[in-house]
């Protein structure tokens, strides 16, 4: 009888073939180390023999020196912290950065070698005296230090206890395949670097303990210190972990030895060693045998990469048992390390699959040991929680909800976008969770047995071994009895979201035609569940639906027909994915209120409400109840509305909105906002002011969605009707036109940026009795010599003004804000406090001023800077000119202290000199002072979330 030989054994042999002959053809690593505790540096002797494992002759080589990143302000990593508003590094002193000193390198025949850094400081180039030929070696002898800087900007260097973290501490090849690869370090844990085989000779200090990844050969004490022998075989780079005390332990299990000082307080060590044997068992079983001496499992580590959501929260409101949050802990540090240290993928274009591969196996741990696991944990249990839908969903529908977070805020970016392209949340969460889902997606779509085969054999082929995502697509595709090119395709290579409905369903005797609508496009397969009593009776896959697709199945006591029931398919709109087959009435969804905010609910119309509280002066306190439909998912069509009573005044007030926001592309002219709002509120005593505004306003964004550019054009059409209180005159308040019209059309150019930031503002408004412009220019440079310095430009321009008033004029130091635009606490007030509230705008004038000055029916042309003495108090000046008809134009200034404690949230301005006089000397000093003050939820908020978006 003929045999046939299987596809996967061929692979197999030939595999084997390859690693046996990879583990011979390798770089050769020494490293000599002392570790000096007294100045926190590494003295280090390298000797490196490189390999040119390619087909071409080499004249240079690179190597990574990623501990040169914290060098200065202008490297790699400085620049990637400057984008997330992290100043940390930017503002060190010269003593607290880290850097390397290189001081020779020679080659065998002790010559010195020419060497170069590149431009971002963290890679060397090395010019060979002889060219290095195909499968030849040379050997190169670099002596140099390593400052190391303190672990305030990373988790890497050393702590204010005494402990040290090290992670691509030292030289290492860069890759070569035909061109090299150098990346620069961005803290995304992406070094991609050329196997070796290293051996470290250490020298640390007596009063600390050592753990490391690599393989310790021997530890033997002498006088004044500690040495240590190390050995890595065919690892990437060595990490370095010393402490004061002793806090790790070893776990020998069956199947791999752990070094770990992740613990649970309030659980047994016993049953930790359990759980321990439990969590590397499941990797054995989905991976294979891990190929190194130990695993290094540390808090350091899973810091870097934590369980994001709940677990987050302080250990007193930790919501999860202790045994489940222990076992994920080291679940998911387990996997990353294992996966970063066995598959030698390009970790910065191709980190996705470690990413899909170790989430995907999360994921699966869950369903198979904690199937009933909430995602609120035991806070889903508790009266006034269990309620909530999100209190009803399942550990592991946080994976698409997370995703569909970002999605619906357009900030989704393929699966195979660079790290150093992703925004922060994408790189740390939004990316992984869906790499993660996609492969669930695809183990529901052809069985997960073949998805869990494909994931091992990939493992166990390629481990310690060059490895390219084709040679994992190639592996699922023969493993595939289906057609799954959408995989790739449409999921993994595509940002395009997945989205289907059920548009009708027509009932027979004996079976049901449905008709399938895909609403976006995207190609992918949809399953389709038919539920009685919320119990599973039939499920279907449909692929290849491009547009519409009807189809027929039987009929089964189907009471309900629901898309994507499961959560396994990260669909971008799940509130019209089901049918009722009960009727017309049953079909409709019901109106369901709750409390503060939920997940969606696509089976309810849901209504949220909140109670809130305002402030302003004229109707002191108002309480008031405000409804919306916005769920922890954004969403397309919003509705808010917030009643509220004034006490003060003794009447209803509050404001309202409807927006309709269509997203038109991820780059370019992304999104449109249309938007009906309203309010009323009183401005003076018993002087109420109402608005109603229709809008719509468009927004540009670069290619990079890292880059803080924007752009951004609306027009609104403001109308206001206001009651005025005749008792209460107003030199510039129009009385005897109360009530007034405006189209105002703006233009905005925001480059956001903590080292250089800048903005433009073209402003148009046209109003029966006027018609008037305005640029507003504002820039911030954050310099070398951490000195930042501010400057603003302001030119107004009447090109028409019958108004009889200053009420529409421009207005030097505080403006009237006749568009009620401003969040002003006392908005007409005069004298007093609140009357010194300052907002930045036209002028922008800190000083009061004569009266003749402080506003013009003409033109209007100020310039208004600051420079920082020292940390947040700065120098401020002002100048400008104010011209109004029928006057020259006149000449004004003032200066003063600026304490800037937070930038546009919290300043105040301490007024010195100005067109008055020296003030500082001249009477009521106190109520010359100005404040910037935010009290806006919504605007704080981004404040602390700008940087992840």
């Amino acid at each position: 009888m003929e045999s046939k030989i299987q596809p996967n054994i061929i692979i197999g042999v030939l595999m084997l073939l390859l690693s046996l002959f990879s583990v011979s053809a390798q770089h050769i690593n020494t490293l000599n180390v002392r570790l000096n505790d007294e100045n926190k540096e590494l003295n280090i002797q390298q000797e490196f023999t490189y390999l040119n494992d390619s087909k071409k002759t080499l004249e240079t080589l690179y190597f990574n020196d990623w501990a040169n990143a914290y060098s200065d302000k202008n490297t790699a990593l400085a620049k990637s912290f400057a984008e997330q508003f992290k100043r940390s590094l930017h503002l060190a002193k010269d003593d607290e950065r880290g850097f390397t000193n290189i001081l020779t390198v020679v080659d065998d025949d002790y010559r010195g070698i020419t060497w170069e850094r590149s431009s971002g400081k963290d890679i060397i180039k090395i010019f060979l005296n002889k060219p290095l030929l195909p499968n030849q070696t040379a050997k190169i002898f670099i002596t140099y230090t390593v400052k190391l800087p303190p672990n305030k900007y990373t988790p890497y260097g050393y702590s204010n206890r005494n402990e040290y973290y090290l992670k691509d501490w030292y030289l290492t090849p860069a890759v070569f395949d035909g061109k090299w690869h150098l990346y620069s370090n961005k803290n995304l844990e992406d070094l991609h670097t050329g196997v070796t085989e290293t051996t470290l000779n250490l020298i640390y200090p007596e009063n600390l303990y050592m753990t490391s990844n690599y393989r310790v050969l021997g530890n033997s004490k002498f006088p004044s210190g500690q040495q240590a022998q190390l050995e890595g075989k065919r690892h990437k780079s060595c990490e370095l972990i010393f402490t004061p005390l002793n806090t790790f332990t070893t776990h020998v299990t069956p199947h791999m030895t752990i070094r770990t000082d992740i613990t649970a307080t309030k659980y047994d060590a016993v049953l930790q060693a359990l759980s321990i044997d439990r969590v590397t068992e499941f990797i054995y079983k989905n991976l294979g045998k891990y190929p190194h001496a130990q695993l290094l499992v540390s808090n350091i580590d899973y810091s870097k990469n934590p369980l994001y959501g709940l677990n987050q929260l302080p250990k007193f409101i930790r919501p999860y048992d202790e045994r489940f949050q222990f076992e994920m802990k080291i679940l998911k540090t387990a996997l990353t390390n294992i996966l970063e240290e066995t598959l030698y993928l390009d970790p910065r274009k191709e980190q996705w699959l470690n990413d899909a591969i170790a989430n995907y196996l999360m994921i699966a741990y869950v369903e198979e040991f904690y199937p009933d696991q909430k995602l609120l944990g035991k806070l889903s249990k508790i009266w006034g929680i269990r309620s909530f839908n999100l209190a009803k969903m399942g550990f592991n529908e946080q994976y698409p909800f997370v995703y569909l977070g970002l999605a619906r805020k357009n900030l989704d970016q393929p699966l195979i976008t660079p790290n150093d392209s992703l925004i922060v949340a994408n790189q740390k969460v939004g990316n992984k969770y869906k790499a993660g889902l996609g492969l669930s997606y695809l183990a529901s779509y052809i069985g997960k047995g073949k998805v869990d085969e494909s994931i091992k054999t990939f493992y166990q082929y390629y481990q310690l071994n060059r490895v390219r995502v084709l040679d994992f697509e190639s592996i699922l595709k023969r493993s595939a009895d289906q057609d799954i090119d959408w995989f790739f395709n449409n999921y993994v290579y595509s940002d395009r979201i997945i989205d289907y409905k059920i548009k009708k369903v027509k009932k027979t005797e004996d079976s049901l035609k449905i008709t399938l609508k895909n609403k976006e496009g995207t190609v992918v397969p949809i399953s389709m569940f038919g539920l009685s009593n919320d119990s599973i009776v039939s499920k279907y896959w449909f692929s290849n639906i491009e547009k519409e697709r009807t189809v027929t199945i039987p009929r089964n006591n189907e009471e309900r027909l629901v898309l994507n029931y499961d959560q396994k398919i990260p669909e971008f709109n799940q509130r019209d994915n089901w049918k009722s087959l009960g009727g017309f009435l049953s079909g409709n969804k019901k109106l369901k209120f709750t409390f503060l905010q939920d997940s969606e609910n696509p089976y309810f119309n849901q209504i949220f409400y909140t109670p809130v509280l305002e402030f302003n002066i004229y109707d002191g306190w108002t309480p008031g109840m405000r409804l919306h439909n916005k769920t922890l998912l954004k969403r397309p069509f919003e509705i808010d509305v917030s009643p509220s009573y004034s006490f003060r005044e003794k009447a209803f007030v509050g404001s309202g909105s409807l927006s309709y926001l269509k997203y038109l592309s991820k780059t370019g002219l992304y999104f449109a906002n249309y938007r009906v709002s309203g309010g009323t509120r009183h401005f003076n005593v018993n002087s109420r002011y109402s608005t109603f505004t229709p809008s719509i306003r468009f927004g540009w964004r670069p290619e990079n969605l890292i880059s803080n550019k924007r752009q951004f054009l609306s027009f609104r059409y403001v109308n206001i009707f206001r009651d005025l209180d005749e008792n209460l005159p107003d030199l510039r308040n129009d009385s005897e036109n109360p009530d007034y019209s405006v189209f105002n059309v703006r233009y905005a150019k925001v480059d956001n940026n903590i080292l250089n930031y800048s903005s433009l503002l073209l402003d148009f408004q046209q109003a029966s009795k006027f018609t008037k412009i305005s640029a507003e220019y504002e820039y911030r440079k954050l310099f070398d010599n951490n000195r930042q310095f501010n400057l603003r430009l302001y030119a107004g321009k009447f090109l028409r003004n019958k108004t009889n008033s200053d009420f529409f004029s421009f207005a030097l130091d505080r403006p009237t804000d006749y568009l009620f635009d401003y969040g002003y606490l006392g908005r007409s007030e005069d004298s007093g406090l609140y009357s010194q509230q300052l907002i930045i705008a036209e002028g922008g004038f800190k000083s009061f001023l004569d009266e003749r000055y402080r506003f013009s029916n003409d033109w209007i042309l100020t310039a208004n800077s600051s420079v920082n003495l020292w940390r947040w108090i700065e120098l401020y000046g002002d100048i400008g000119l104010v011209k109004n008809r029928g006057l020259k134009q006149k000449l004004v200034y003032d200066s003063g202290v600026r304490l800037n404690l937070v930038t546009d949230y919290f300043e105040l301005y301490l007024p010195l000199y100005s067109n008055n006089g020296w003030e500082i000397s001249q009477p009521s000093y106190g109520e010359k002072i100005r404040f910037i003050v935010t009290v806006d939820i919504k605007t704080l908020t981004g404040l602390f979330t700008r940087k992840w978006f």
